[in-house]
């Protein structure tokens, strides 16, 4: 088939395929990108098992007889007669029998079904069973949201809050304790009852080991309630609120020639707006501790002085720091500046506000002292920090009941300055601690020291994870294996081999119980390569971070000592 073109014209231009049009001003066309599909939050398993599972239970709701007289659709609370009959002509024309869908960027009434395990409401609209994300939502509120976008291949759509229309019966507006509640991307849960966010934390994790631990429900024991915090405001002792840098565009070759942006005012200082790249402007917190509210005034008044050394935008360190001192010692009765006095029946601590990353910053959880650099991770919830070793103390060992000889050995997994390795070390003969940060072994030793436990009681190593345990020499049967890894979890290599040398216990903590639940299915149902399998003995979540979405996880479990009986049950 021949193709007609022109032809070429005189002073070498190019041919012009007749088959498209010319457009207007002699230049071609622009070539249109494809776009893609995808989720808001690509690789958000999380939020899609919670869409998918609603979805599925509302179209199950609808296909489902019931009386003529009962409301079908959910009960939206009506707006004016102009915007719903402007809202009616902007719906999107049906799609595979699909019902339209409201015009991005265009407002409208949903309701709120539940919560999801990322924090956000999960909302419906009575022209279909599209299933709504929107933020700062409870079960039964009817909520006013700008749509965003629409992803009709996973039956939702995202939207952004913008008032309560009614509230439901879980909502209480007067217990938000900040003004810019709703709009900063740090709270979630401030109009709930905190009895409310602990259920909706218990729940988590039931979900969470549902749909990642890959294991059949009579492998998952009935979650334990979720253990509260003492302080629900006024716990976090760090936060890193930041600004952007200077507005304005430069070129590769202004840079090159020596050109600099310059801000003309103060940036707004403070953390993530929601739903929008923009740094959202505040001035005070109220989830952090005295000693880190007076720390970040003092920041943001230094910035303001500063202003012209900055080129770029900055984070700013904002890290609670204690010095204690006995009541008899004469250093009790003063008062320090830039510090918040706490005194009780024993002592008098010195709280401040460290922002230098390579500083040092101190804690105390009960009369444990931890030293740390300001800068690396440690527990952001102290109030908790008591409570939560306690429990773990508690239930490392196995019942009295248990046979089988004492167990003497402790191996801290993901160590980091010790937090477990030391609180526990009373329990065990030998605690060794093992972290890829050499920094964090350093801080590790000295805590250690300042708690008085010899290296022939409690040692720390540096090394990678999963390459822990080619040097330990502990009998298996007397060890016991704690791990707290980060928010992405285990990687392959280390469950193998924790699989391999098979100790009787293994306390799995995490900051993530999604991917707990993942790497805990591998431990219960084991791997190809062989190795231990063990059982699920007690799971249960503890708040270290009230008013938000998050849960931290903490499992227990046992070696199934016979492989062979695991295996069937898995199966």
């Amino acid at each position: 088939m021949e193709i007609a073109t022109q032809e070429a014209p005189k002073g070498g231009g190019q041919a012009q395929d007749i088959r498209k049009r010319p457009a207007q001003g002699g230049r071609g066309p622009k070539r249109q990108r494809a776009r893609k599909e995808k989720p808001v939050r690509e690789g958000d398993a999380v939020l899609l098992a919670d869409v998918r599972a609603l979805f599925a239970k509302q179209k199950l709701r609808d296909t489902i007889p019931h009386d003529p007289s009962e409301h079908s659709e959910i009960p939206i609370a009506s707006s004016e007669e102009s915007h719903t009959k402007e809202e009616s002509n902007r719906q999107t024309p049906a799609t595979n029998g699909t019902p339209g869908l409201p015009e991005p960027f265009t407002e409208t009434e949903v309701e709120v079904l539940e919560i999801s395990s990322t924090g956000d409401g999960l909302a419906k609209h009575p022209s279909s069973n599209q299933i709504y994300v929107v933020p700062f939502g409870t079960p039964g509120d009817i909520l006013r949201v700008k749509v965003i976008r629409h992803f009709e291949n996973e039956h939702y759509s995202t939207a952004d809050f913008v008032s309560v229309v009614k509230a439901g019966p879980l909502r209480d507006d007067s217990r938000i304790n900040c003004q810019y509640f709703s709009r900063c991307s740090g709270c979630q849960f401030q109009m709930l009852d905190y009895s409310e966010q602990l259920k909706h934390k218990k729940v988590i994790v039931e979900k969470a080991f549902k749909n990642f631990s890959n294991l059949p429900p009579e492998l998952i024991p009935l979650i334990g309630d979720t253990i509260g915090s003492p302080l629900q405001y006024g716990y976090r002792t760090k936060l890193t609120p930041h600004f952007d840098g200077p507005p304005g565009y430069l070129s590769k070759k202004d840079k090159m020639n020596g050109a600099r942006k310059y801000f003309d005012k103060v940036p707004d200082i403070g953390f993530m707006q929601k739903g929008l790249k923009k740094t959202l402007d505040i001035e005070d917190c109220p989830i952090g501790t005295d000693a880190v509210r007076m720390g970040m005034k003092r920041e943001r008044l230094r910035v303001a002085e500063e202003m012209k050394k900055y080129r770029n935008g900055a984070t700013i360190l904002l890290r609670e720091s204690t010095d204690r001192v006995q009541n008899d010692d004469e250093a009790a009765s003063q008062t320090l500046p830039n510090t918040i006095k706490v005194t009780s029946a024993s002592h008098t601590e010195f709280k401040s506000c460290v922002t230098d990353n390579n500083g040092t910053s101190t804690e105390y959880i009960d009369d444990f002292v931890f030293t740390s650099i300001a800068g690396s991770f440690f527990q952001n919830n102290n109030s908790i920090l008591p409570p939560f070793t306690q429990y773990i103390r508690d239930n490392i060992m196995p019942p009295s009941s248990s046979t089988g000889p004492p167990i003497k050995y402790l191996i801290d997994a993901y160590s980091g300055s010790g937090l477990f390795t030391i609180t526990l070390s009373s329990l065990f003969t030998t605690s060794v601690g093992i972290d890829i940060s050499a920094a964090s072994i350093t801080s590790a030793r000295e805590n250690a020291k300042l708690n008085k436990l010899p290296p022939s009681q409690c040692t720390f190593i540096a090394a990678d994870a999963p390459e822990l345990f080619e040097s330990i020499t502990y009998p298996q049967d007397e060890t016991v294996v704690v791990i707290d890894p980060p928010r992405k979890g285990c990687d392959e290599s280390f469950l193998s081999q924790l699989l391999t040398f098979g100790p009787r216990r293994v306390v799995y903590v995490s900051c993530n119980v999604h991917t707990q639940a993942r790497d805990v299915g591998v431990l219960v149902s084991g791997m190809e390569s062989g190795g231990s399998r063990y059982e699920i003995e007690s799971l249960r979540g503890f708040d270290f971070f009230p008013q938000t979405g998050h849960v931290e996880g903490v499992c227990v479990l046992r070696r199934v000592e016979d492989a062979g009986s695991a295996t069937t049950a898995a199966e």
